[in-house]
């Protein structure tokens, strides 16, 4: 994972912009973990540096004069594979391409950093500098400084307060709940695939910037039986359908008589994200209880562990992809640490699974 005997995490950052390439330079460089080794104005200075110097991580810009970030993006993981993490601007068209990225073998999407408020700022640093820890221990698939003092981390308490359940003890509708992170955009394709019409409702936390899951969830929409859309306030839990929870809010499984339904709403990060696992982890353990199931697949770090664990203390059935097919066996391993998971499966087996259970 790490190329130097420092132990820090090389990134090569690449973007045609001088000012983008500066700002993640001095966000990345505010890491004591990460070291910015080399950067570039668009793919064929970098390749030129790739002969000399072979970083653990790239950031690469979407669009680029030259050559587009996503036909690079297929040279380095047909020829040499790298973790890429793809920067993008937040438009329409940039996040399709991110998300066609993210099927060519890049690990995760960042949003370009821009100018903003000192939260803003903060926030954007803790989600750069993850993604980039996140990549540098990613499992990858070849195709044919200074430290800034570290921002609390809170846990779901910041939006939701931890009480006893509120669930139905005994209702005919079930409901399945899902957190992912790095790696997690194919994971729920394989999982969602698999599933039929008339499942029971479900509800995703993905971790992806605002503006991306609208798009990602179209494409889910398009490959999939059952219908996928980004939730909004309000939604009602559906048989053959899937809620996105929106970038940037967080997501809470709420009830109303046997009716399931969805909040969405602001708030802090909560485990270094929002949206949250633990956030809609909790909220379901509360307002489901025994009527849930809960998944969670390849992730970096432990959003969704404490959650997951008050869930199955609530009654419901839990599962956790296994480290064999996960990009990151981060999220899935620190939810069976904490002693929240009845059953580590493969990927390819957890849509069966989580049928059975329901």
């Amino acid at each position: 994972m790490k190329s130097q005997g420092d132990g820090k995490i090389r990134v090569m950052i690449v973007d045609d912009s001088a000012v983008v390439r500066q700002t993640l330079a001095d966000i990345l460089a505010s890491d004591p973990q990460i070291e910015v080794v080399a950067t570039a104005s668009d793919p064929f200075v970098a390749a030129d540096r790739l002969k000399t110097l072979i970083p653990d991580v790239i950031t690469l810009d979407v669009e680029m004069p030259r050559m587009d970030g996503l036909t690079f993006l297929q040279k380095i993981m047909s020829q040499h594979p790298i973790p890429v993490v793809m920067c993008s601007s937040l438009t329409e068209r940039g996040s399709e391409t991110a998300l066609k990225a993210l099927e060519y073998g890049a690990v995760d999407i960042i949003t370009k950093p821009r100018l903003g408020t000192r939260q803003f700022l903060d926030e954007a640093r803790v989600r750069i500098c993850d993604a980039v820890k996140a990549a540098a221990r990613a499992r990858l698939v070849k195709l044919s400084p200074r430290s800034l003092e570290a921002a609390p981390k809170l846990t779901a308490d910041a939006v939701i307060a931890r009480g006893s359940s509120k669930a139905m003890i005994e209702t005919t509708e079930k409901v399945v709940v899902v957190g992912a992170s790095t790696g997690g955009t194919e994971a729920l394709r394989v999982f969602l695939e698999a599933l039929p019409l008339d499942v029971p409702g479900i509800v995703v936390v993905q971790h992806m910037p605002e503006h991306f899951t609208a798009t990602f969830a179209q494409r889910l929409d398009s490959l999939c039986r059952v219908s996928v859309k980004e939730a909004q306030d309000g939604d009602t839990v559906l048989r053959g359908r899937v809620l996105i929870a929106p970038g940037n809010r967080h997501c809470l499984l709420k009830r109303s008589g046997a009716r399931y339904y969805v909040e969405i709403k602001d708030g802090p990060l909560v485990s270094r994200h929002r949206p949250s696992v633990d956030v809609l982890f909790r909220s379901t353990a509360r307002y489901a209880g025994a009527n849930a199931v809960g998944v969670i697949l390849t992730g970096m770090g432990d959003d969704g562990a404490r959650g997951m664990r008050e869930m199955k203390d609530a009654g419901a059935r839990t599962l956790a992809q296994d480290e064999a097919t996960c990009v990151v066996f981060g999220m899935p391993n620190e939810a069976v640490k904490h002693g929240g998971v009845d059953k580590v499966l493969p990927l390819q087996k957890i849509a069966a699974e989580v049928l059975r259970m329901v």
